[in-house]
């Protein structure tokens, strides 16, 4: 694959990305306990939630209690762009040694993933008016939600594909319901699952031994 050829397919993720994020934060509020998804298909949902840490909205500050939520969360980002960084290395050079095609792709997708969400986490406290309980406005005039760094990531998609119960003699969960799969997350997301789901599939094509 050529580097021309990688810039466009990782600009029409972020661009699928960012587009179904701005559509979902221009014409929703967030949903909140207490109220219906945005759709309801039983098996897939369309949610709007707003995440302000790691996957499954885990924060540096539940592992770290001496660390602030600010603190983490400028920690975050940071450490965000550290790692998109040496992504973007990383594939520059498998297109630069002409490596496995598949290699291309998944690097691409993991790419174009994580800087979809870092645009959030960067810009999206600077573009956007807060979602709670109204439906945001873009440019706003007196300043957005929150500081350079500080944004919080889009998410929307669900699949809660059944939901079970725990027998009583199960310790700690015994009794409790559990729903397979429960997370929200977003396009980016999808785009970095299926990069490493094709690296662990394809991996004795992508790195073959002699």
């Amino acid at each position: 694959m050529t580097f021309r050829k990688a810039f466009f397919f990782i600009l029409a993720v972020l661009v699928v990305d960012q587009c179904s994020k701005f559509y979902i934060k221009l014409h929703f509020p967030l949903t909140v306990y207490s109220s219906d998804a945005i759709l309801d298909w039983g098996w897939f949902r369309l949610l709007f939630v707003e995440n302000k840490g790691m996957a499954w909205g885990a924060r540096i500050s539940d592992f770290l209690p001496f660390v602030s939520e600010n603190t983490g969360k400028l920690l975050l980002s940071l450490i965000r762009i550290v790692a998109v960084s040496g992504i973007g290395y990383m594939l520059w050079d498998a297109i630069k040694k002409q490596q496995h095609r598949l290699a291309v792709i998944a690097g691409c997708l993991i790419f174009a993933g994580a800087l979809g969400n870092i645009i959030d986490s960067l810009f999206y406290g600077l573009l956007f008016t807060n979602s709670y309980g109204q439906v945001a406005t873009i440019f706003p005039s007196d300043g957005g939600y929150a500081p350079l760094f500080f944004g919080h990531v889009v998410d929307m998609i669900q699949f809660p594909l059944f939901t079970w119960v725990w027998p009583q003699w199960i310790p700690w969960v015994g009794g409790s319901s559990f729903t397979f799969f429960e997370p929200v997350f977003n396009l980016a997301d999808t785009a970095i699952s299926v990069g490493v789901g094709i690296i662990l599939v394809f991996n004795k094509r992508i790195f073959p031994k002699d």
